[in-house]
């Protein structure tokens, strides 16, 4: 088949017949595969104006090409020459076709993205993400969709994380100049300047994508030398690369340091922690919210009022989660022990639902035989969990707030540091911040709900 070939076409129908006769040839050498799928780019990318307008004919086209005989075929060189496409062409509508079919195909078969990161696609996704914001909304939205899909999947070389964070240019944003900033700054400030944008009101893709690289942090932390952490902090913020250099959570520094500029980012995970029905990305949430409770320069990055309305979303989900979805729920409760101490919750002004919250927390840790009625046989981590939270001071004003024997009281107050020294308490937290970050889900998979039948 030759590169340079003339259409033709009067209409949509005959578009996708010429597609369809593009990728059903017979192509037996790998010249032959290079020469189709160069008619396809050449054919796609000509006609994109006229007959791909919409992502459902972008997704539609890449999936002609991924049923197709050409790919059914050659599957793993087709799909090597289209991650090369990604990281050589600088054409917005060559990127934009390679983009839409790697994103397909990934979510369909998770070896994609592991070539992708073997060739170094996190860093050219980076790239692209950052200097092509003006070459149209819909690619720029498509190229963060797959540099969350490949994050959330794969495990970032830190070298590449470390590199990635960094590209000086001078931001100014209200009023105030910010000056050798770095990526989370570009993103952080993108939501920032789409606040308003009625038509994207959670910036999806943009938070998605902070979220992910919040992640990678937080399991490079994890799963760190113990060596290279002599003196960690009481939760996960730093990462060590090879050469045990700590090198810190880029999205906590920049909060940090600058939290106030960027607060539409932490209303909308608080909106989008309401809404999500998707585990994986609900764990993504939690993650980043724990590590912020917990990070004493971001203990009030929230507005008060934010503050409440997640104190609502968690209890109801604490009490919508089945029996079956242990894991979720020692999550939710990891974070909402930080949560209820350290922000401005739980100064006597900004206490807020004390009773809605004892209620459910003894619901949850099987007070008076609640908990097992309402979820089975309660697991030991949910009592020890549940007991920590409502043992806080302006919860627990009177001592008595969970009714327990006093031999579990202790035993499970024991357990979760309560009375221990100051540096065994803080042992305590690091060893809730490591469940923290080992919690994974599948993606895709649903957060599942309390149904009648599930007791």
């Amino acid at each position: 088949m030759d590169f340079e070939v003339s259409y033709t076409l009067e209409n949509e129908q005959q578009f996708w017949d010429e597609l369809e006769d593009i990728l059903s040839g017979s192509c037996d050498t790998h010249e032959l595969i290079d020469n189709a799928l160069r008619n396809y780019l050449s054919f796609t990318t000509t006609y994109s104006d006229n007959y791909l307008k919409s992502d459902l004919d972008l997704a539609k086209c890449s999936t002609k090409l991924r049923d197709s005989k050409l790919f059914v075929a050659h599957p793993d060189y087709v799909r090597r020459q289209i991650v090369y496409c990604l990281l050589q062409e600088e054409a917005p509508k060559l990127l934009y076709q390679a983009a839409s079919f790697l994103l397909l195909d990934g979510r369909q078969d998770e070896s994609t993205f592991q070539l992708m990161t073997d060739e170094g696609a996190f860093l050219r996704l980076i790239e692209l993400v950052q200097t092509l914001e003006d070459a149209g909304a819909g690619l720029h939205r498509l190229l963060m969709q797959l540099l969350y899909e490949m994050g959330r999947r794969q495990r970032i070389r830190q070298e590449e994380l470390s590199m990635s964070m960094f590209r000086g240019y001078e931001l100014q944003l209200n009023g105030s100049v910010m000056i050798e900033e770095d990526f989370v700054v570009y993103l952080l400030s993108l939501i920032e300047r789409l606040s308003d944008d009625a038509s994207d009101p959670y910036h999806y893709p943009v938070i998605r994508v902070l979220l992910v690289l919040n992640e990678q942090y937080m399991v490079a932390t994890h799963t760190a030398p113990v060596s290279a952490l002599k003196s960690p902090p009481p939760i996960p913020q730093t990462f060590t690369n090879n050469h045990n250099t700590i090198l810190p959570n880029r999205i906590i520094s920049v909060l940090s340091k600058e939290g106030p500029f960027f607060r539409t980012f932490g209303e909308n995970i608080i909106l989008l922690l309401n809404r999500e029905s998707e585990t994986s990305l609900q764990l993504l949430i939690l993650k980043i919210l724990y590590l912020l409770f917990t990070t004493g320069t971001t203990y009030e990055y929230f507005y008060t009022n934010d503050l409440r309305v997640l104190v609502d979303v968690m209890l109801r989900n604490l009490l919508d989660l089945p029996f079956s979805a242990r894991a979720l729920r020692h999550t939710y409760l990891r974070v909402l022990h930080p949560l209820l101490a350290n922000t401005q919750l739980h100064y006597p002004e900004n206490n807020y639902k004390r009773d809605e919250i004892l209620k459910v927390l003894s619901t949850l840790v099987g007070s008076s035989g609640v908990g097992a009625l309402h979820f089975g046989q309660v697991d030991e981590t949910t009592k020890r969990l549940g007991i920590r939270c409502a043992r806080l001071p302006w919860l627990d004003e009177d001592g008595s707030t969970v009714n327990l024997s006093p031999t579990a009281a202790v035993k499970l107050g024991a357990g979760l540091g309560i009375g221990l020294n100051e540096k065994a308490a803080e042992s305590c937290l690091s060893v809730v911040g490591d469940s923290v970050a080992a919690a994974i889900a599948r993606p895709g998979e649903q957060m599942p709900s309390r149904g009648k039948g599930d007791r």
